[in-house]
């Protein structure tokens, strides 16, 4: 899935997002702790999963492209991924996720 996440853990941080990104390589991604994302501005199209607070996923949205809209109200955090991960490591709603943190 993704070997190292960055997280989105201040404002600024959750508002540029990946917008500054040119792409998002295989392997990485960002968590952020929201129940709705977009694509407004993203110049390449991501994976979305939609996390409760015991990290299991709840919805996934495959290649979200530019210009759109994802929203899952029950989710407490979104990780976003590179587009075709969720499809590559077959993940789909009620996997559970783990995360370590990394020194």
């Amino acid at each position: 899935m993704a070997d190292a996440a960055d997280v989105a853990d201040s404002h600024s941080k959750g508002n540029v997002g990946l917008l500054k990104h040119e792409s998002l390589p295989k392997g990485q991604g960002l968590l952020l702790y929201t129940q709705a994302v977009h694509c407004f501005g993203m110049k390449f199209a991501i994976d979305v999963l939609f996390l409760n607070k015991k990290r299991q996923v709840l919805k996934v949205k495959n290649s979200l492209g530019k210009w759109r809209i994802a929203v899952c109200w029950t989710a407490h955090s979104v990780l976003e991924l590179p587009a075709g991960t969720a499809a590559e490591s077959g993940t789909v709603a009620g996997d559970q996720l783990e995360f370590e943190r990394i020194a």
